[in-house]
């Protein structure tokens, strides 16, 4: 795969619109995601940002407008297509299979033909220690962070720099989201690009390069990490925390 520009955005999303069935949830959604950027996307409940993440994956009913990948139009190619461009999605859900163990988890992704290599066994378990003492354990042995840890491994497996991570620190013990914080800046260290749906603030805010806040299925704000502070009292007023 010819690597792009490093001044061409890793995703750049473009007048998005997104349908299921006969409702419209997204209204024109504009997004630019550089290389090597974690990018989260804040909103409450229902204001369109795991849409978001499906349309860019082609799992809405429909959608229009422009999604880019590494410079590539994406809007009318299937699901299939468009992971094999290097991107990883993390969906709510995990969908970690039950009746393997979490190593047989680990190695049933296929290898994806990018630039890239996904990293090895070895290397994710250094990265993720409780994985490696979880081995063989089958996956419904697995707690709810460590399921959580496994379905990104997973996706760290196939050679994909380009993860979208929707609500990954949502429901897990402190110890575990600390895990995956600490995960998060080491992608970054490792020039992966990052797309994080969070609920929680407090997790996503020093993780961040950028943010996007989204209401209604429109993006309605958007600021880098050093607008932070003076942009507190409109994200109060945003998400109502």
């Amino acid at each position: 795969m010819k690597l792009p520009s490093p001044n061409t955005p890793a995703l750049e999303i473009s007048s998005l619109e997104a349908w299921y069935g006969e409702s419209h949830v997204l209204h024109g959604v504009d997004m630019a995601v550089m290389p090597g950027e974690v990018i989260t996307l804040l909103g409450r409940n229902g204001a369109g940002r795991t849409t978001t993440m499906r349309a860019i994956m082609g799992l809405t009913d429909a959608r229009t407008g422009s999604i880019k990948v590494n410079g590539m139009e994406t809007i009318a190619m299937p699901t299939h297509r468009i992971a094999h461009l290097g991107i990883g999605y993390c969906p709510e859900e995990r969908g970690i299979f039950a009746s393997l163990s979490c190593e047989e988890n680990l190695l049933l992704p296929p290898v994806l033909k990018t630039s890239a290599p996904g990293m090895s066994i070895e290397e994710i378990y250094e990265m993720f220690p409780n994985l490696a003492e979880r081995r063989h354990s089958p996956g419904t042995r697995l707690s709810g962070g460590e399921q959580q840890m496994l379905a990104v491994a997973r996706i760290l497996r196939t050679g994909a720099r380009l993860l979208l991570l929707d609500e990954i620190s949502e429901g897990l013990a402190p110890v575990i989201v600390q895990a995956l914080a600490r995960m998060i800046v080491s992608l970054r260290e490792k020039q992966y690009t990052i797309v994080m749906v969070e609920q929680n603030f407090r997790f996503a805010a020093p993780l961040a390069d950028r943010f996007y806040v989204m209401e209604h299925g429109r993006i309605v704000e958007r600021f880098s990490a050093a607008e932070l502070d003076e942009k507190m009292d409109s994200l109060t007023e945003l998400l109502g925390v």
